[in-house]
């Protein structure tokens, strides 16, 4: 039991590490890792568990993809403008034209998924009144 506890907790701060950086590399997805880490969290460690879904930058699109399945626009577009800095510099650096061309594909298809996704239908403070 102690070493399949050990295996989560390990796998859960792995996936929370490569989530991270996720945000800043092209080809590395972050939600997919932030699942992940809650996953193994649950099976490993509570305090953990509970530090990922109540971490501000991870609480919100944890509790909104677990719920509803959805993205928050905001979210959405900060993940793109990110997503396009890193992709532009990893086109900026590479050498090899074939590269470039894979990593344009990758960065369309990545703007398809994340646009794709349903968003959540909030309310603006001007107009709930």
């Amino acid at each position: 039991m102690m070493l399949k506890r050990s295996f989560f907790l390990v796998s859960g701060l792995l996936a929370v590490g490569l989530g991270v950086l996720g945000m800043f590399l092209p080809l590395l997805p972050t939600v997919p890792f932030l699942l992940l880490a809650g996953f193994c969290f649950a099976r490993s460690s509570p305090k953990l568990h509970r530090w990922l879904h109540q971490h501000p930058w991870f609480a919100a699109p944890l509790a909104d993809w677990n719920q509803n399945r959805v993205i928050r626009r905001p979210l959405k577009i900060r993940a793109s403008v990110i997503s396009a800095l890193s992709f532009a510099v990893s086109i900026a650096v590479v050498p090899l034209v074939w590269v470039k061309l894979l990593l344009v594909t990758l960065f369309i298809c990545l703007m398809v998924f994340i646009w794709r996704q349903n968003e959540v239908a909030t309310v603006s403070p001007l107009s709930a009144k």
